[in-house]
């Protein structure tokens, strides 16, 4: 397989898929233990 994409698309796809695998952790966590998400939210929200 030939390697035409340079750093920078590589990089763009690292940094879209990011947000989109945090979410899916987040969703994963709510589904397993939902006080412990809403817990880090409220952590996160404070920190902002």
């Amino acid at each position: 397989m030939t390697d035409r994409m340079g750093p920078r698309p590589r990089l763009a796809r690292l940094l879209a898929w990011l947000p989109a695998g945090a979410l899916l952790l987040a969703v994963f966590l709510w589904y397993l233990s939902p006080h412990l998400v809403v817990e880090m939210a409220g952590r996160l929200w404070s920190c902002i």
